[in-house]
């Protein structure tokens, strides 16, 4: 988790809303990824599907090896669950709960439903904290930079 914490940061330094994923297979990292879909001018490019691209594109296979685990700084969404499902991710580690459209555990439990093809075991709470704190603090920044600048236009009419 903590590699995903350092993705996380990477997009957070971008201005982007700090979440990091790493995927690793046998011990070995074989995709990474932070958000990006304002750098990259993609809706798609969250975290997990950025990790994703990366592993298969390393690996030459939309599929991944059985057995790999996806670790991710925050619950994945329905699109991002969605994806790691057709990849054949075997386990899902996220260390925040996403209260908004979390599909793990926030909004809807997708992973214990019996429809899918695939099905991945899923944990929650590893760095939980010091996930939870960045996304916070991240969000604060946010807040107080447009504050300071709805304050500084106000200051030039």
């Amino acid at each position: 988790m903590h590699l995903a914490i350092a993705e996380a940061k990477k997009g957070a330094m971008a201005g982007e809303i700090p979440v990091g994923a790493i995927l690793v297979h046998d011990g070995q990292v074989i995709g990474k990824g932070f958000n990006q879909p304002i750098l990259s001018h993609d809706p798609t490019a969250h975290a997990e599907i950025v990790a994703l691209r990366d592993a298969c594109t390393r690996l030459g296979n939309y599929r991944l090896p059985p057995q790999t685990t996806l670790y991710v700084t925050l619950e994945p969404c329905t699109m991002c669950f969605g994806a790691l499902i057709h990849a054949r991710v075997g386990r899902i580690v996220f260390a925040t709960f996403e209260p908004k459209s979390g599909v793990v555990g926030s909004q809807m439990n997708l992973s214990q439903m019996g429809f899918y093809n695939h099905q991945a075991m899923v944990s929650q709470g590893l760095l939980s904290c010091e996930c939870s704190q960045m996304l916070s603090q991240f969000f604060a920044k946010r807040r107080a930079d447009k504050r300071l600048a709805k304050q500084m236009a106000n200051s030039t009419v």
